[in-house]
C-alpha cells in the first residue's frame, strides 16, 4: 500500500459548487476509483486559502496503468469535466500533473 498526498487551488467562486458535488459523487465516479485500487481517499479544503488536499492508499502493483485506466472510464471524464474548471493548478506542478504530488515527510502508524 502506498500513501499519497496531492495539493491543488480552488477558485474562490467555486467553493459551494465543488462542496456540492463532492457531497453526492456520481457512483459510476466512486466505483471508478475503486477499481483503480484507490482506498481511503478524502479530500481536504482550506479556506479561506482554497487549498484542496487529497490523500489516498493506492493498493495495486501497476499504479500508471491503474490510472490510465480510469482517465479512459467516461464517468471519470465527464467528472472531471465538470471538476477541472473549478481548480487552479499550482504553476509549480510537474509537467503531466493537474494536483501537485506531495512528498510524505512523516507517517505514524
Amino acid at each position: 500500500m502506498t500513501r499519497m498526498g496531492l495539493c491543488i487551488g480552488l477558485k474562490p467562486d467555486a467553493v459551494l459548487r465543488y462542496k456540492e458535488l463532492h457531497a453526492a459523487v456520481w457512483p459510476h465516479v466512486l466505483d471508478a476509483i475503486t477499481r483503480a485500487n484507490i482506498r481511503n481517499y478524502t479530500i481536504f479544503l482550506k479556506e479561506p486559502d482554497n487549498l484542496l488536499f487529497a490523500y489516498w492508499e493506492y493498493t495495486g502493483d501497476d499504479f500508471e496503468a491503474d490510472m490510465a485506466s480510469m482517465a479512459e472510464n467516461p464517468a471519470m471524464q465527464d467528472w472531471w469535466k465538470i471538476c477541472d474548471p473549478l481548480q487552479t493548478p499550482f504553476a509549480t506542478r510537474k509537467n503531466g500533473e493537474w494536483w501537485a504530488a506531495m512528498e510524505p515527510v512523516f507517517h505514524h502508524p
